[in-house]
């Protein structure tokens, strides 16, 4: 009789695991990869690979994709990419309008994080640049902040090229004595601020929100004149009558969009993939881990799934 018992209980248990599968199955629209993008800065791959990750444990079939950030939008357009998780307000926003304005990219909604980026310097360069914040003091400045490769201009340290941002087009709208110099990688940008910052070293440098430079060490973003859409795109407007971006950076939400035919063809995802967000605190917290800790991405993702369980199971009922 307990043999029969058990044979019932595992034969229920079977019945119940194919149950299961068959649901999960039922509920993947195509068994295709989604195509996810991934760029080249620590949060968005963390983004995206908690994304995917979740898009696997409701069955779907994953591709993770090296692409640009800007030139991405040319295969979101035609679905030979499907997702990005970060779009950000600050250096994103013109070519994600453009793209969504042709009907073949969608907006799906906000991260639930929110962005700063801008020109950054430590708190030390107060005393050798009075007038900072504020970016005028810059104009009087430049030796302070120069290099002998720049010399006698000063040396602003930008992001990578790709990231876009327009800081050559402010330096020169805002007419400032400085030289733009881009950094290869976001690894080689905080490196360098890392070495300056132990050295009490002038540096000036493209710092961003979410991450742990602007907890980790002491400083301010320059303040420049407060961005209006109008200062991207009317020369007339703003300090310079003939010239555009004479204005900060944006801040705003940073942005999930898709190619437009994800939520025909994979409806779930769609719907997964809207209802994604993380804050600003919880991502710093893990970009810090892989960062300064030196712990792996995928660790670090395999815990917040762990510690998360119930909240992105939630995306996926």
């Amino acid at each position: 009789m307990n043999k029969l018992n058990s044979w019932k209980n595992t034969l229920l248990m079977l019945g119940l695991s194919l149950a299961c599968a068959a649901t999960v199955q039922a509920a993947v629209e195509s068994k295709d990869p989604i195509k996810l993008t991934l760029h080249d800065w620590t949060g968005q791959l963390i983004s995206t690979q908690i994304m995917g990750e979740v898009l696997k444990k409701a069955g779907y079939n994953i591709q993770y994709v090296q692409a640009d950030y800007i030139a991405q939008f040319a295969g979101l357009k035609t679905g030979d990419l499907h997702v990005a998780m970060e779009i950000w307000e600050t250096t994103g926003r013109e070519a994600m309008d453009e793209a969504t304005a042709t009907g073949k990219v969608e907006n799906l909604g906000e991260s639930g994080m929110l962005a700063t980026e801008e020109w950054w310097y430590p708190d030390y360069m107060n005393d050798l640049c009075p007038g900072l914040p504020d970016w005028k003091a810059l104009k009087n400045c430049a030796k302070q902040f120069s290099t002998p490769e720049t010399a006698p201009m000063g040396r602003y340290l930008g992001a990578p090229v790709t990231w876009g941002g327009f800081d050559d087009e402010r330096v020169e709208a805002l007419d400032l004595p400085f030289e733009v110099v881009h950094a290869g990688t976001d690894a080689a940008l905080f490196a360098e601020l890392e070495s300056a910052y132990q050295r009490k070293a002038p540096v000036l440098l493209w710092v961003y929100a979410p991450h742990w430079a602007p907890i980790k060490y002491k400083g301010e973003w320059v303040k420049f004149p407060d961005y209006n859409q109008e200062c991207y795109s009317d020369p007339s407007w703003g300090l310079n009558p003939d010239m555009a971006y004479d204005c900060g950076k944006p801040t705003g939400p940073i942005w999930k969009v898709s190619w437009s035919g994800l939520k025909d063809k994979w409806p779930g995802a769609h719907k997964i993939i809207r209802a994604f967000k993380v804050d600003n605190a919880e991502m710093g917290a893990m970009i810090s881990n892989v960062d300064l800790e030196g712990e792996k991405l995928e660790k670090i993702v395999s815990a917040w799934m762990n510690t998360n369980s119930a909240r992105w199971q939630q995306w996926i009922k």
